[in-house]
This record gives C-alpha cells, structure tokens and sequence, in this order.
C-alpha cells in the first residue's frame, strides 16, 4: 500500500494525473466492513466516533498526553490537527496519533483532517505550497487552475497523512461587508463559485481527499463573524434557491463525501436556530430535499456564536439530533470531554436513539473504510512532496493568473525591473514579507514601513510620508476584511500627495479601492484572510513580479460598486 501511495504522490509531483481514491483501499487486501464494525461497537465507542477533537500538543511539537486521552479514553474518530510546523513533522504527528488509535479495543484508524483553503500552507506553514485564495482562483477564472490547486493540496495532504480537507468555500459572497468569508469565496455570482466548488470536490475526491464544501446553507450574506457572534439572514426561500444553494447542489452531484454546516439562522428555512443546531436545515433541506447522503459535520462548536448560547453539552446533542454526524470539538480537553459524556448521557437516556447515532457511525466507518488504507506515512516522503520544485512552480503561474491589475492610468505600471531607483513599500500587515518579494525582482534598494496597527494614526502616515519622500516609487498595501480602516485611506492619500508613483495593492479584499479613488495604479492579490491573516508568500510573490512587469491574469470576480465591474481586469501590452 505505501508504495503504491508513494507513486501517486512522486506522480502528482511530477505533475502528472494522480491516481484515484481506490488506490487508498485497505492494505493487504482486507475488506473493511463497516456495518460489521458497527455491530461490535459499545456505545462509548460509537459517540467517540461523532467528535472530532482539535489536538493539543506538548513542547516538541508533537501532541500530548491529552490528546493521547481523547483518542484512548474518550475514542474520538477524526481529529483536526493544531498545525505541526514542517511537512516531516507533521507526518510524524500524524502516525503518533494513528498509533494510539491502533491501540484502542477495536483499533479503527483516526480520521485526520485539516484547513486547507489555500493548499496546506494553511495549516503547515513552513516548507509547504501556498496557493491563491479562493477568491484569486476566482479571478483566474479558469476550472483547470482551480483543478490543479486541488490536486497540488491532496498530494501534499495524502504525504503527511491528512484525509480530510475543510475545503472548498461554497459560500457566495454577496456581501462585500462580510466580515468572516471575504477572499475565502470563489467570488460575488452564483455561477463561478459553483463550477469551481464542482471541479475542486471533484479533483480531490480523485486523489484520495475528502472534500468539505461549506458553510452549509450559505455564509456569503452575513454581517456577523459567527467565531464571535450568531449571523442571522434575511433573504426570503427564492433567493436562497437562487443565489447559495446552487454551489452545494454541485457538490452534491459532484460526489461530495461531506458538508460542514455554518452557524447561521437562515430566517427563511428555520427562523430559531442556526443551521448547525437545526433539524429543518440539516435533515429537512440538506438530506431529504437535497438528497445529501454523505457526512454532516459541524463547524467548530467553540465558536462564540454556538457557545455563548447553548453551550458545549446542550449544542453537542442538538447538533446530532439534527443530523450532523460529527461534531468539531475546536476548544480544549475538558470541552471534548464534555461532548462525549453529553452524547453518552443523551443516548443512555433515550433522548438520542441509538438508530440515529448508528446512522452517523455508518457514515464516519464507511468514509474511514474508502480513504484511509494504510494509516502511516512516511516523514522523509513528507519532506519530499511538499514545497517540492515542480508544486512550487506550478503555485507562481496560479498567483499571476489570480493577480488582478485593477487600474493603470498614465502608465504608472509596470515598474522598471531594470531601474536602480528606490522603493518603498508602505503596509499595515505583512509589509516586510510583501517587501522581500519586491526586492527580489527590483533592481535597485528596496525599504519597508509599516504601521503598528490596522488603522494608521496621522503621527505614523506623517512618518511613512517622511520615508516615501527619499523614494523614487513607493508600493502602498492596504488591507481589510471588510470597510477598510479610515487611517489607511489617509494614508494612501498621504503618499500620492508626495508626487512619487505609487502603487496601491490590496492584499485583502478588493473593495479597497473605494475608499481611495484617486490612486492611479491598483492591484488586487486577494491573499490575505480575515482573522488569521496568514501569510501567502506565492501571492506576494506574485503580486511583486506583476508590479514589475509579468502579465497579470486576474478578473475582478467581484463588483467594486461605482467603480470597476465583476469581471473587470487590465493587462499591460506585449
């Protein structure tokens, strides 16, 4: 099994087709069963199979003693790992992890999963491949490079063991003030995001990956983050119908094995509880309208938006009985323990029947029975297929297809790459990282200036101006995750009133824009996502090689209102 695994990966690094998810059967020819297994199952053991734990880890990095407890004590089924460093030490996590499951009573491997919205580098920083966001891959408009994104994350993942991906985004994101979702969506209009949340579920699920489109029914219109609020929509059934559905129709019919559910109040399915804790939702409209017959997971349920209003052991049982199959224990230890003993309680009680826990148990052993084959990895394989040469390539002509060159009046782009003169690059977030990237590709020297936070103060625009004036250009990054920050608009202004050419680039949302029109060169990277802020080293890359003179190939896939048109995009000649 390993080494038919190891071709796959070493193929796929080549960049050549992967092979397909029946390649990951059992090892050693044993037919994996999973009703068989069910009927051996304790009741412990059958809840511990509904929570997914978040894993904890010890000072070298690997996990501790109590994830060694939720595995062995509390016999949780999945975990999602709390983001090993490197690509060899995550797949020794991983094999850590499958070894304390093999020693349980029945054995049955982990499910180990992961956030990789934009290639593992989400989730494993260094040594990995980052990718465009989604919503760069909306800009590229282009299935194949959204197929290949897909395929380029699976290798990577399959190598240090992960299964399981939270990926795609099927929101649509319709509202430019969301403040969670943003970049993370494929983009503003139905039809773009279906295609390509279609083609990445499809694509994974050939090389051997769970895909998880979500969030289930919709998270694109929300005004709240639900990491610290409960988000409510008011859209009416029709629209619904219209506008969110259609992506995870396509993932359904594309063969999705899972949906994560979103905790938000869809007003229009079940106007009390969020879709996470509702039966209407979960079981009404996603299994029996849909015909959804893979696996329901939640969302983290130590989001505020979960937690602060039924708590840990009330929302564990209420998720189940609206039809989620497993429930994402994101907090710590004593949070995990609470879910198993609320399952546990609920079903010795009776009021959680033990048909409705088999029904999700089938599920989690039938998608354990068809990706995990061999639980362990090797480290040195790992190490190999991440970040490799040909990913990384690969990853650069996917950042210039996703680059969007918004506005270029009076040819202040591109850049001379050949020109001595100074640049300085001006930010609020990740100025230095997007500076090394300029550096790389300028000829002359290349300084950085950033802001103390996300909303400059006059005293530090003053600064930046002071800095801009001994420059012969200056590159501006501006930031946002929703209405950008009035001291970054002060600031943009700030360095065009110095006469230099200046260059706006909006690392995140692209709707930046708006807040200051004057600027005559804009560029849109998409690389910077709300919250975690994580940074994309291929995007900055990217976005410093079209400054200085590589033809951009994005499209807006948003509407910046008043201004540019979902679709719009420039190009430079030649």
């Amino acid at each position: 099994m390993r080494n038919r695994l190891t071709a796959t990966l070493l193929t796929a690094a080549l960049g050549l087709p992967l092979a397909p998810a029946a390649a990951h059967a059992q090892a050693g020819g044993d037919r994996c069963d999973p009703r068989a297994r069910l009927a051996r199952m304790t009741d412990a053991e059958k809840v511990g199979q509904l929570v997914m734990a978040v894993t904890h880890d010890g000072p070298d990095g690997m996990p501790n003693e109590q994830t060694r407890q939720a595995i062995q004590d509390l016999k949780i089924g999945s975990v999602i790992t709390s983001e090993p460093r490197t690509p060899e030490l995550a797949a020794r996590y991983s094999n850590r992890v499958q070894r304390w499951a093999a020693g349980t009573r029945l054995g049955l491997p982990l499910l180990v999963s992961g956030d990789f919205e934009f290639g593992t580098t989400h989730n494993v920083r260094e040594g990995t491949t980052p990718l465009p966001n989604a919503m760069g891959l909306g800009a590229a408009r282009d299935p194949r490079l959204a197929r290949d994104a897909a395929r380029l994350t699976a290798a990577e993942a399959r190598a240090m063991g992960f299964h399981w991906n939270y990926a795609p985004v099927a929101d649509v994101n319709t509202n430019p003030a969301n403040p969670i979702i943003g970049v993370r969506s494929f983009g503003e209009r139905t039809g773009l995001v279906r295609d390509l949340v279609a083609t990445q579920v499809r694509a994974y699920r050939d090389a051997g990956i769970v895909a998880t489109p979500k969030h289930f029914p919709g998270h694109g219109d929300t005004r709240n983050d639900s990491h610290l609020d409960l988000p409510a929509v008011e859209y009416d059934r029709a629209t619904l119908e219209r506008v969110h559905l259609p992506p995870f129709r396509a993932a359904v019919d594309a063969g999705a094995e899972a949906i994560m559910t979103a905790h938000v109040v869809v007003r229009a399915i079940d106007p009390d509880l969020p879709a996470t804790l509702s039966p209407k939702v979960l079981t009404g409209l996603l299994r029996r309208e849909m015909g959804f017959r893979g696996l329901i997971v939640t969302d983290g349920m130590d989001m505020d938006a979960i937690d602060k209003n039924w708590g840990t052991r009330e929302a564990t049982v209420m998720a189940v009985k609206a039809g989620a199959d497993v429930v994402m224990s994101t907090g710590e230890h004593q949070t995990q323990v609470d879910a198993v003993d609320a399952l546990l309680d609920a079903v010795r009680s009776g009021e959680l029947p033990r048909r409705r826990v088999d029904e999700s148990v089938l599920r989690v052993l039938s998608l354990k029975c068809a990706n995990v084959g061999n639980r362990y990895v090797s480290p040195a394989l790992a190490e190999r297929v991440a970040g490799n040469a040909a990913f990384r390539r690969r990853a650069a002509e996917l950042g210039r297809a996703a680059t969007t060159l918004v506005k270029n009046e009076g040819g202040v782009l591109p850049f001379d790459p050949r020109d001595a003169g100074r640049t300085l690059v001006a930010g609020v977030t990740q100025t230095e990282r997007l500076a090394d990237a300029v550096d790389a590709v300028a000829s002359g020297p290349v300084t950085s200036w950033q802001a103390a936070t996300t909303d400059p103060t006059d005293a530090e625009i003053a600064e930046a101006v002071r800095r801009a004036e001994d420059a012969d250009r200056v590159v501006v990054a501006t930031y946002s995750s929703g209405p950008l920050p009035a001291g970054q608009a002060r600031l943009v202004n700030a360095l065009l009133a110095t006469g230099r050419p200046v260059a706006a680039v909006a690392t995140g949302l692209p709707y930046d824009y708006a807040s200051y029109p004057r600027v005559k060169a804009y560029v849109a990277s998409y690389a910077t996502t709300a919250r975690t802020q994580r940074i994309n080293l291929t995007m900055h890359r990217a976005t410093a090689e079209v400054l200085f003179g590589r033809r951009p190939g994005g499209r807006l896939p948003v509407t910046i209102a008043g201004h540019f048109p979902f679709g719009h995009g420039l190009t430079y000649e030649g």
